[in-house]
């Protein structure tokens, strides 16, 4: 007989998810075979695998050493062993704007994925879990039941403040924070033209999952769907634009087509911009990419693992290819920069 200790990294996990991390081996028909006959119980107790697991919860096996071993049992939960080094992970400094026990927030960089595309893909998760194995946030044997994630993903070339759950919980949290909409989430951009009023946009999305790319239509049509973009100038100046984008809907590729479609493009932007300005921005600055900057996240007021982030505001600071750009073409910007 195993007992596995829930910490408060597995806690919120459906029990029958827990199992199948914990025996991989084993398929799910035998997980709920040995749930009814009791070889698995939870507190003492019989259970049906769809009890969401709180911290201090006990799971028993009742099985030989060698059974759990044949089916990858990977022993009492979270352990105490730290890595060491977390060197199965890469190492890359992170710029963390703010952590807790649940969550924690960095500032990502220009040049990586959010989350992989491909197996051989090295982005911001692998690097974000790299870090709580060093920081001793996670074990090496914590991975076996639990896996960081982001849960507001950014393209490849967009910078600024990105959010990771550390727990189960506060993936949970997260992840419906986003779907819900109810975090507010600010972008800034310097776009070719002058901006002189605020506006919304409304429109539609449509994505060609071949090219990876999207336009934007007027009137709604089979599988396109709904996008609202507000924004509002900071600093206008030698044919340029500083914008802040509130995104009121979160589209793949939505801010920059949706202001390309009126004739906004952001600078450096590959897919939706001006070549030939890319180019020169390309050649003068070294933008290879968008300059597209998730600057702000405005939390709700919130109870729960959000409580300590209640009616918070995250901001990341304007990546250096902005400041430079704004200051040598724009003739920089007045006042303070925490707009």
């Amino acid at each position: 007989m195993r007992e596995v200790f829930v910490t408060s990294l597995e806690a919120g996990q459906r029990l029958d998810r827990f199992l199948g991390r914990i025996l991989k081996d084993a398929p799910k028909s035998f997980l709920y075979r040995m749930l009814r006959k009791k070889n698995i119980t939870l507190n003492g107790k019989k259970a049906d695998g769809s009890e969401k697991l709180k911290d201090q919860d006990v799971i028993r096996l009742y099985f030989s050493e060698e059974t759990l071993e044949r089916l990858g049992g990977t022993g009492s939960g979270a352990g105490q062993e730290k890595a060491q080094g977390g060197t199965d992970y890469p190492y890359r400094h992170l710029d963390v704007l703010y952590e807790d026990a649940n969550v924690l927030i960095v500032d990502k960089p220009a040049g990586i994925l959010s989350q992989k595309a491909k197996p051989e893909d090295i982005s911001m998760v692998e690097y974000v879990t790299g870090y709580l194995l060093r920081t001793g946030a996670l074990t090496v044997r914590d991975l076996a039941v639990f896996r960081p994630g982001v849960c507001n993903r950014l393209d490849r070339n967009t910078t600024g403040v990105l959010t990771a759950g550390k727990t189960t919980a506060g993936l949970q949290a997260l992840t419906a924070l986003f779907r819900d909409r109810t975090a507010k989430k600010y972008y800034c951009c310097i776009v070719r033209g002058e901006v002189r009023e605020p506006m919304r946009l409304d429109g539609y999305l449509l994505k060609d999952q071949e090219k990876n790319q999207v336009k934007i239509l007027q009137s709604p049509e089979k599988d396109a769907q709904r996008i609202v973009t507000a924004y509002r100038p900071i600093h206008s100046a030698g044919g340029f634009t500083l914008l802040e984008v509130h995104l009121v809907t979160g589209r793949s590729h939505q801010i920059r087509a949706h202001l390309s479609s009126i004739g906004l493009p952001v600078l450096g932007d590959p897919k939706y911009g001006d070549e030939r300005l890319n180019a020169d921005l390309r050649r003068q600055y070294g933008i290879r990419g968008q300059m597209l900057h998730s600057r702000r996240l405005v939390f709700p007021e919130s109870e729960g693992v959000l409580a300590p982030l209640s009616g918070r505001t995250v901001t990341a600071p304007l990546p250096a290819p902005f400041v430079t750009f704004l200051r040598e073409e724009m003739g920089g910007l007045h006042g303070d920069l925490e707009f």
